[in-house]
């Protein structure tokens, strides 16, 4: 297993980030401005994409495993390696997603903590309505580690 920085073409990997965020013009937003990595394994099975954030703040704004891969350590060790790479130069390694059944607790049992909550986040960034798990997701749930 390998991890490795994607300076160029980040989108080549489009399908892999619209997992994550399945508006095209909202990782536009972050994609150029941030650093990307991806994790291979025989074969590229997940991506994360991190900005700085300002004081101290390291935002993962984009982090996918391919579904035939997830729950198999994959999100996990990209997250570990972000939080290790980036230790001494962040204080704070934080994550914005919906309030979702699947991906909250995935990032509680990787030690992030809740932070803040941006009201209607979902409804007003997005073309369209976002579900995961069944439910639609409205507001936009931070979860902060320090790092």
């Amino acid at each position: 297993m390998t991890i490795k920085e994607i300076k160029e073409n980040k989108k080549q990997f489009l399908p892999l980030l619209l997992l994550a965020d399945e508006q095209e013009d909202m990782i536009d937003r972050y994609l150029d401005r941030g650093t990307m990595y991806v994790l291979d394994d025989d074969g590229v099975k997940c991506e994360c994409v991190v900005t700085d954030e300002g004081n101290g703040v390291l935002e993962m704004k984009n982090i996918a495993t391919e579904p035939g891969y997830q729950g198999k350590g994959y999100g996990k060790a990209l997250l570990d390696f972000v939080a290790a790479a980036y230790k001494g130069k962040y204080s704070v390694l934080q994550v914005g997603t919906g309030d979702s059944p699947l991906t909250i607790p995935f990032y509680e049992k990787c030690g992030f903590v809740r932070s803040h909550r941006i009201k209607n986040f979902f409804t007003d960034h997005y073309d369209h309505p976002i579900y995961e798990a069944g439910m639609q997701l409205v507001d936009m749930i931070y979860l902060q580690k320090n790092i």
